[in-house]
């Protein structure tokens, strides 16, 4: 699996934050985040986990649309 280099700076950007981190409210948030996320992906369907992975990658191949042509599409339910 390739990462793309962009996101390899974020997440070394992120790991630096988290390091000198000191807000325990906010480490605790980011514990729950990750716990929840976790027990979420095991509680959503096959199909939605394929739809989920078929966005992310859409996005990691700039396959994206503007908002403003989402908010277009779907207004009537908005």
């Amino acid at each position: 699996m390739k990462v793309d280099a962009q996101i390899l700076d974020k997440k070394i950007e992120l790991i630096q934050w988290l390091s000198s981190l000191e807000d325990k409210t906010i480490i605790e948030k980011l514990i729950q985040f990750r716990k929840n996320e976790a027990k979420d992906w095991h509680t959503i369907s096959n199909e939605e986990k394929t739809s989920i992975e078929k966005g992310i990658k859409d996005a990691n191949n700039k396959k994206l649309n503007a908002h403003s042509s989402a908010r277009k599409l779907y207004e009537k339910w908005l």
